[in-house]
């Protein structure tokens, strides 16, 4: 980027974010400089042509279905089961480290497995271990070692675990700085009733494992956001997780709902980033990809929605998508009540390989598509796909753009090569959080 595109860039943060949903009351030199690295990163991480990604995801995935061919998914293909036999992994990023016995031995071998956009997240691999002993959350400035506060807020490379399954209520936004992993493995970890996740201006994050639940906003104050600074923090909004001008962000095997604004919003220029193996219930506005319609810094936003499960009572925003690229791919919507995938600001929708439940008793939300704002003449010039979905209860996909554009652009997404849509209750039925056990497989 050149002098003036910086200068214009940072102009922009400097005089906007404080007034925006950056929560950040006081825009000193260290946001200003983190911004600034931050765009930065974003420019590194964006990926003009992703046939490597391309290439990544098709081996992986067609290893994976040739290995799960001839197994008997009929009954698996009605609904999601509590499944009590032995491991078995059923997706690519799941086969990669699941039914590993000695898991427990080799955390970092989790950060060899994200695929998509968000596949060059390693977190804290390499790095110290760092154990939770201590669920508490007092103290916003000079948290206590043992807390997870104390854990995300270090220099070096983390990979952060827990000593014994815990319920964290966390009084204001948990900041969470480069180069982490959240990994609940081996316990039961919830993040509830109290502020949720925020990870602003930082690469190279996993959250792995984690239940998060009964997001509310935090009131703001004073907080540390690094070993070096802490300052003061508006009233946050409510999110699960807040990924906002962040790069290389994986986010696996999460369960999630409700929480007072969105269960994962990804904001500001944040890019590669994958989001996989989720279960999410009990929510309306689910996900936001891209903020507002003015910040189109946000067409460098890539994200890949992989092998996630929405469950019951979702409403809507699924994602809900600006300006961006968003491969959508073999996950299963068992429900929605308004619709399942929405977007404004010419964003570009790939679906491949989804399952698409439509709801049973509200004739109008058959639709699983959404253009807000937008009017036909020109939102049917947008990108938005479906190749190897299923339709069921009636539920329909009115595609926009052009018809060939997937085989004739390969080069432009992350290609997780979808297994057809037929296979995704199987490929989907362990996601959320899993109950994995030291010595165990998962």
């Amino acid at each position: 980027m050149g002098r003036g595109g910086l200068y214009s860039f940072l102009l922009i943060f400097v005089l906007i974010l404080p007034f925006a949903a950056a929560n950040i009351g006081e825009y000193d030199d260290y946001w200003s400089k983190k911004a600034a690295e931050a765009w930065n990163r974003t420019l590194e991480s964006y990926e003009p042509m992703p046939a490597n990604v391309v290439n990544h995801f098709n081996v992986h995935t067609q290893r994976t279905l040739k290995e799960l061919e001839g197994l008997n998914d009929t009954r698996r293909e009605l609904a999601h089961r509590v499944y009590t036999g032995p491991c078995k992994a059923t997706n690519p990023i799941d086969s990669c480290w699941r039914c590993d016995p000695n898991w427990a031995n080799n955390r970092f071998r989790l950060a060899d497995c994200a695929l998509g956009f968000g596949r060059k997240a390693k977190g804290g691999k390499g790095g110290k271990i760092y154990v939770v002993t201590d669920s508490t959350d007092n103290d916003m400035v000079n948290p206590k070692p043992g807390t997870l506060r104390h854990a995300v807020i270090q220099k070096e490379p983390l990979w952060i675990i827990f000593d014994w399954s815990m319920v964290i209520r966390l009084n204001q936004e948990l900041i969470v700085t480069s180069d982490k992993t959240i990994d609940g493995r081996g316990a039961s970890v919830y993040i509830a009733h109290g502020a949720g996740i925020t990870i602003q201006f930082v690469h190279n994050v996993i959250i792995h494992g984690l239940k998060i639940h009964r997001i509310v906003p935090g009131t703001g104050g004073e907080i540390r956001d690094s070993v070096d600074h802490y300052g003061f923090r508006t009233r946050s909004d409510g999110d699960g997780i807040s990924v906002f001008g962040s790069t290389d962000i994986w986010i696996d095997h999460v369960s999630m709902t409700r929480a007072s604004d969105g269960l994962i919003d990804v904001i500001w220029g944040s890019t590669g980033v994958t989001i996989s193996n989720s279960h999410f219930t009990d929510h309306n506005e689910a996900m936001l990809f891209g903020a507002s319609d003015a910040h189109d810094i946000d067409k460098k936003m890539q994200i890949t929605v992989a092998f996630n499960h929405f469950g019951k009572r979702m409403v809507q925003r699924m994602p809900r998508c600006r300006f961006g690229y968003f491969h959508v791919v073999n996950n299963d919507y068992t429900h929605w009540n308004m619709y399942a995938i929405g977007g404004s600001m010419n964003p570009t929708i790939i679906s491949q390989g989804n399952r698409y439940i439509a709801p049973p008793l509200n004739g109008y939300a058959k639709e699983v598509t959404k253009r807000e704002y937008t009017p036909e003449s020109t939102w049917k010039a947008w990108t938005w796909r479906s190749q190897g979905d299923i339709f069921l209860r009636g539920a329909f996909f009115i595609e926009s753009g052009d018809r060939d554009f997937v085989g004739k652009h390969p080069e432009l997404y992350d290609h997780v090569e979808a297994a057809s849509g037929k296979r995704v209750a199987r490929m989907t039925r362990f996601a959320g959080a899993l109950g994995c056990k030291v010595g165990e497989a998962c």
